[in-house]
This record gives C-alpha cells, sequence and structure tokens, in this order.
C-alpha cells in the first residue's frame, strides 16, 4: 500500500500544527541515530584492529560499507515507502539497525563485521531516515522547508553525543559490550517511527509524488495486468517486462538528464569525486590523533567539537545560501566550501598537538556546514523540480560507491607507507581536485550559455539559459510541493 493509502486509514489531522511538530521531533532523533552513528566508529578503529589483527585498509571497509549502504540504499528506501508506508520503514529499519549491531557484539572475525554492522546496519540506518525525512512532506506544507533545517540538526546532535558515549563505554566495558548497547539504542528508532502515524490529507496538499501513485492511468494499467488480459505470447511478455524495467530505471535512476544536462552531469561528477576523500577525517582523525599520542578521550572529543560547531554554523549557512544574491550562484559557494575543507586538511601534516587538531576540527566544521547545507539545493538547481528525485537517485548511487571504496584505498596506503599523513594528503587532493573541477566548469558552462544566448537573441529567438537547458533560478511554488522520496545528508 502506498503512504496515500495508508494514510487513508488514519484519521485526518492537520499539518503544520498539533502533532507534526512531534513527529518533527521524531525526525530530530532519527537523524541523530541514524546520520550521527557512524561518526563515531573511528573510537573503536585501533581496538577493532588489535582484536582482529587486522589492517587499516581492512578495518576501514567496516564504516565504508555502512556509510555506503546508508547513503546508496535510497531507491530501495523509496520503494518500501511507496508499498509500506514511511512508519512501517522506519520500524523495519530500527530493527534492522539494531539487529546488525546485536550481531556485531558476537563476531568473530572483521569480515563478519562488514555483513552485521556494515551491511545490516547500514541498511537500517538508510531505511529510518530517509523514510523519517519523507514523512515530514506529509506533515508540513508552509513550514516544511524549517521543519528540514531543524531535523537537520539532528545530525549535528548525533555528531556531538556519539562519540562522547563511545568513548565512556569503550573504556568502562569493552567494545563488545559497547556494540550491544548500541544495539538497544538503535532500536529507538522504532518509538520514532510509531510517532510517524498515517495522516489524510487533501489532494492538493498531497507531495507531487504521491500524486502519481494515485493517478488513475497508473492505477488502470496495474489492474490491467494484474486482471491476466496482458498478451500472453512469450515475445511480448518479455517485452512488456524489458518496458517495465526501463521504466522504473528511468524513474529512479534518470540516466537521460545526466547525458543531456551538462550541469547536472558536471556536479554528479564532482560531488562522487570529491566523496573520495570527505569521509577519510572522519574514519581516521581518531586513530591518527592517537597514534601521535593524543589521549583517548581527547581524541574522541575532536569529533564531537566537529559536531556541536555544525549544530550552529548549519542553519546559518542555509539562510545565507537562500538569500537572492546567490541564486544561481549557489554552486559556488558549493565549490567554496569544498575547497575550504581540503585546505584544512594540510593543518594536520603541520602538527599532531591536541590544541592544533581543535583548530583543524573548527575550520573543518565550517567548511563541513557549507557542504552539507548545499548539496541538495545545488542540486535543485541544475535538475527540473519534476525530475529531481530520479536525479537524485543516480546521484546518492554514484555517491555511495566512491565512499565506499574512498577509505579502504587510503586505509592500504597507510599500510604501505605506516605514515598516517597520507590520509590528509589523499583527503586534500579529492576535494581540492573536485573543488576546482566543479567552479571552472560552471564558470566555463555559463560562459558558453551567455554566448548561446546572445547568438539567439540576434535571431530574434531569445532563450534564457543558465548551466544547462533547464533554468536554475529555484521555483518557490514547485519547492514547495515538492516530496523527496529518497534524501541523503552529508
Amino acid at each position: 500500500m502506498t503512504q496515500g493509502e495508508e494514510g487513508g486509514r488514519g484519521a485526518a489531522k492537520p499539518q503544520d500544527q498539533g502533532w507534526a511538530w512531534m513527529v518533527l521531533l521524531a525526525a530530530v532523533v532519527l537523524q541523530g541515530l541514524t546520520l550521527g552513528f557512524p561518526c563515531c566508529i573511528g573510537v573503536f578503529f585501533t581496538d577493532l584492529q588489535h582484536e582482529f589483527q587486522a589492517s587499516n585498509s581492512q578495518t576501514s571497509w567496516f564504516p565504508s560499507i555502512m556509510v555506503a549502504v546508508l547513503h546508496g540504499g535510497g531507491p530501495l528506501c523509496s520503494i518500501l515507502v511507496k508499498r509500506f508506508g514511511c512508519r512501517f520503514a522506519v520500524m523495519l529499519g530500527g530493527l534492522l539497525s539494531g539487529l546488525g549491531m546485536v550481531s556485531s557484539s558476537f563476531c568473530k572475525s572483521i569480515s563478519q563485521l562488514y555483513l552485521t554492522a556494515g551491511l545490516i546496519t547500514g541498511l537500517g540506518s538508510c531505511f529510518s531516515f530517509q523514510a523519517g525525512v519523507t514523512v515530514l512532506g506529509y506533515y508540513f506544507v508552509r513550514w516544511r522547508t524549517l521543519a528540514n533545517a531543524m531535523a537537520s540538526t539532528g545530525v549535528s546532535l548525533g555528531f556531538t553525543l556519539w562519540p562522547l558515549l563511545s568513548q565512556y563505554l569503550l573504556d568502562e566495558m569493552g567494545w563488545r559490550n559497547t556494540f550491544l548497547i548500541f544495539g538497544g539504542i538503535l532500536l529507538n528508532c522504532c518509538v520514532c517511527g510509531a510517532i510517524m502515524r498515517p495522516i489524510q490529507l487533501a489532494s492538493e496538499s498531497l507531495p507531487q509524488s504521491a500524486k502519481a501513485e494515485g493517478e488513475p492511468g497508473s492505477r488502470a494499467e496495474e489492474a490491467h495486468l494484474s486482471n491476466g488480459t496482458t498478451p500472453q505470447h512469450p515475445t511480448l511478455q518479455q517485452h512488456t517486462r524489458r518496458t517495465k524495467c526501463f521504466h522504473t530505471l528511468q524513474k529512479y535512476l534518470a540516466f537521460d538528464i545526466f547525458c543531456q544536462n551538462k550541469g547536472y552531469q558536471i556536479y554528479t561528477i564532482g560531488v562522487s569525486w570529491m566523496m573520495m576523500g570527505f569521509a577519510l577525517p572522519h574514519v581516521y582523525l581518531v586513530p591518527y590523533a592517537i597514534h601521535n599520542g593524543v589521549e583517548e578521550r581527547k581524541a574522541a572529543l575532536l569529533i564531537s567539537v566537529i559536531g556541536f560547531i555544525n549544530i550552529f554554523i548549519r542553519p546559518l549557512t542555509g539562510l545565507l545560501s537562500g538569500h537572492r544574491i546567490f541564486t544561481g550562484r549557489r554552486i559556488y559557494l558549493f565549490s567554496l566550501a569544498v575547497l575550504l575543507c581540503g585546505l584544512s586538511n594540510f593543518i594536520c601534516v603541520i602538527s599532531a598537538e591536541f590544541s592544533v587538531l581543535i583548530l583543524y576540527c573548527i575550520i573543518l566544521s565550517v567548511a563541513m556546514s557549507g557542504v552539507g547545507a548545499l548539496t541538495f539545493q545545488v542540486l535543485m538547481d541544475v535538475v527540473e523540480m519534476d525530475r529531481f528525485s530520479s536525479a537524485l537517485g543516480l546521484f546518492t548511487i554514484l555517491e555511495s560507491i566512491t565512499l565506499l571504496i574512498g577509505p579502504p584505498l587510503t586505509g592500504l596506503l597507510v599500510d604501505i607507507t605506516s605514515d598516517f599523513h597520507y590520509v590528509f594528503y589523499n583527503s586534500s587532493f579529492f576535494l581540492i581536485s573536485a573543488a576546482l573541477f566543479m567552479g571552472l566548469s560552471f564558470c566555463a558552462l555559463e560562459k558558453k550559455n551567455k554566448l548561446r544566448e546572445v547568438s539567439k537573441a540576434h535571431l530574434n529567438n531569445p532563450s534564457r539559459y543558465q548551466y544547462s537547458e533547464t533554468s536554475t533560478e529555484p521555483k518557490v511554488e514547485s519547492q514547495s510541493s515538492l516530496a523527496v522520496e529518497y534524501i541523503t545528508s552529508i
């Protein structure tokens, strides 16, 4: 059953008030439990290495798989939400996350952790987080932008609290018992899901994706197929299946947009390349600090500093980027934030003193806030709103692939050289090159489109082009009614 069908059984509830704010609170907690959780894995890095006699590369596969599945499972989560509704997806995600971490406490090898904590917990976190974001589109209309901004503060809270809790529990009872407790904590996603009651909406306030579900044409086609009236000839059946498969891929993975829209093409390649280095500090900062003599409790505090500053800077960055002066220019602000992330890594190369690492965390957190606040806003600028969901599907899958392979490749380099500085060299290389690629490419594309605009004006056929054949200026009306079927956050 779809979310809209599920909502038909629930009592009608007003939007933007009453129970909607309880749902928002649940979404804040969900984002802290899911997106914030992977940041604490670095605290266990050294202990897991000693326990399983694993190399840096082998150990880093565990958080890499978790983060990659969390980001790349969006299309699967979207299908689950359409079939069973947001509440079911969130609660199923909570069960999987809890089961994954409880199973991890009994693992006898690092490869078993890849399956339990990496795949199962990552997939559960994906379901809970992305379905939790989707449900906000049903409960909020007028205050939808504010609700999503407030929900994202849960990520920063998770970044702040998870490392501190992890280090305390690790000191008191070891990593196995800590993972067991984490399993119980992640089961609270089920509680958050229970709060997200189905809601019956007026047709005009339904998000566009939910409206599409209820279109008579699609229903008639489904009924036609289910009634057995499909032609029985094997060739026609195969053709029907291929056509259905093609339309499904077209819906969730926008290959046509990637081929036709230069702005989307540049941005997707740039962000995917950026992700090769973006996650490296989160995985290796704590082991790097411990390796250089920093006390374990202080090392765990470094990640918390990043999260704490994010709580305040990310909303401010979002407000700043929303100013009309940045309309159509947010890609340059995004590239600047990525460039600052890359340059900040050289601070760690200069010194590993705790005070220097604190300075690094402050600068990195400010830059990360810009990246996190602008990632999806820039995507909205370069893709038409009615194709945003499908464009986001391909975007997150490519992003998850580079998130998966980045840390293990860097870990292999550290194993070969026995030098942790290569973590930050690698991160800087990918971030700086991605920032320059996106900034310069969009600048060149903008100039090309302006020349095309001038030439068309001479032919008395003026058109407006920015970045690509699609308008880059966001439409307030479209955004207010947009329901993103699967969303990731950085």
